[in-house]
């Protein structure tokens, strides 16, 4: 059944207190972002027994009301439009400060960190994908020698946007800190230049797009700073002119005699460490990886491998951890499913598995999470179950040489087939990770359905939905 995104906006509005109390609308993939004024006017069970609500997160004066993919942007349309455009910017205004001190309070300096540095690189994620399968597509045209007039097209359309992938970090590094975009973005630039291959530092000549990602992060926030000092000490009528030519000048020399060979260094080190955490231990990497990534999404920790999966993609080509990671989503799925076939009689939880299964089976596991096994208790611990057996199934090909990767972050589940990469060809890299999604399918069902309820679940399901801090 379709879900009215008006009805379902409105019914949220109401029970968070009205108007008046929202300070702040946003939405991710999964969830409406609500910023409050006095979390105590939000009706909780209420809340979480609105049809279409999957979940709910609280954080501090925040709630993020779990509504699935697809569903939340149409939602959040309809919720600011209630709002109303003026009084959508009047509430924004006054709850702003009240919000980012409450934030600063709340917020540890490693989850602040971990937030800022995601933000950059979670607008990016969309090109990746878009790219990513078109690299895909356009490899296995190259393989089987098909429509060799349009490969050299396909793969310049696919391979532009790695090659730039530096500027774009650094004009998102730069308005995340609070400097000028376009100059994080000039400085960035230097980076992927093809003229630093002219230039030598410590004695070795630099190469363009030497220290990818991680350089251009730390060149962009170099200039953010050089640009907030001049700023601050330069009068107006200079400002205009000297600040942007000290911040490309001063950033711009730290990059090339220093920054791209540190941050090269870097990206060497992580690459190195990724092959052989798999290549070595890939079973026992596979069982960790694979077991915990569901507890990292959770509290929020997994934003922490963005930039290391964008540095393996720009290094390498494709991310060998993400698929290892992606069998966390497989044990959920397996674990709903044990849920969905022992609870007969509560049908609310089983029309919850069913509006969220299609996400989860293409990836997006916070609606089973925080609509299913986190309020249930044990499911959750049965799909971290199945997500490490999935994990350690994928490690053991890794130890032999067949190793996984995926060419874009973001999507996982099936969603992630189109964009895989591997040390074999398409068809056993395919085989491989169907293999890991069938086992921590499989695993995660078996775990549940033979240890992962109790007598009473399904009675005190909706009364148990956790709030966290995110």
């Amino acid at each position: 059944m379709r879900t009215d995104p008006a009805g379902l906006a409105a019914a949220i509005l109401s029970r968070v207190g009205g108007p008046d109390n929202v300070t702040a609308v946003a939405h991710c993939m999964t969830r409406l972002r609500l910023g409050l004024a006095d979390p105590a006017r939000v009706e909780q069970k209420a809340l979480r027994a609105v049809p279409g609500v999957l979940g709910l997160v609280v954080d501090g004066d925040a709630y993020q009301v779990v509504l699935g993919p697809g569903v939340v942007a149409r939602v959040t349309a309809e919720f600011e439009a209630l709002l109303g455009g003026s009084a959508a910017r009047r509430t924004a205004a006054r709850g702003e400060a009240l919000r980012e001190e409450r934030r600063r309070r709340n917020a540890t300096p490693v989850k602040l960190a971990l937030r800022r540095v995601a933000n950059v690189f979670v607008p990016l994620i969309p090109a990746l994908i878009g790219c990513g399968v078109l690299a895909g597509v356009n490899g296995l045209l190259v393989n089987a020698r098909w429509l060799p007039g349009v490969t050299p097209a396909l793969s310049t359309v696919a391979a532009a946007f790695m090659a730039l992938i530096a500027v774009f970090v650094g004009y998102h590094t730069a308005k995340e800190f609070g400097g000028t975009p376009i100059l994080g973005g000039a400085v960035a630039a230097v980076v992927v230049y093809p003229g630093v291959a002219q230039v030598t530092a410590f004695g070795v000549p630099l190469s363009p797009g030497q220290g990818g990602v991680l350089g251009a992060l730390a060149a962009a926030l170099l200039g953010t700073y050089v640009e907030k000092w001049c700023r601050g000490r330069l009068p107006e009528s200079l400002d205009v002119l000297v600040t942007p030519t000290v911040t490309v000048l001063v950033a711009g020399l730290a990059t090339l005699y220093g920054l791209m060979f540190a941050a090269g260094a870097l990206s060497a080190a992580i690459g190195t460490a990724a092959d052989r955490l798999l290549t070595t231990t890939g079973v026992l990497a596979g069982l960790i990886l694979g077991g915990l990534f569901l507890p990292l999404v959770m509290l929020g920790l997994h934003q922490a491998l963005i930039p290391i999966h964008a540095t393996l993609i720009d290094q390498q080509g494709h991310t060998a951890l993400l698929p290892v990671l992606a069998m966390a989503g497989a044990g959920q799925v397996g674990a709903a499913l044990a849920v969905y076939v022992r609870l007969r009689h509560d049908t609310a939880l089983r029309a919850t598995i069913r509006s969220a299964l299609p996400a989860g089976l293409l990836g997006v596991g916070e609606p089973l999470i925080y609509g299913v096994s986190l309020p249930l208790g044990r499911p959750f611990l049965t799909a971290c179950a199945g997500g490490a057996a999935g994990g350690a199934f994928v490690g053991v090909f890794a130890m032999l040489g067949d190793t996984v990767g995926a060419t874009a972050i973001g999507p996982s589940g099936w969603a992630l087939f189109p964009l895989l990469a591997g040390s074999g060809g398409a068809g056993t890299t395919a085989a491989v990770y169907a293999g890991g999604l069938l086992t921590g399918y499989v695993v995660g069902f078996l775990a549940t359905y033979a240890v992962g309820l109790t007598p009473t679940a399904a009675c005190t399901a909706g009364d148990r939905t956790p709030e966290r801090s995110a």
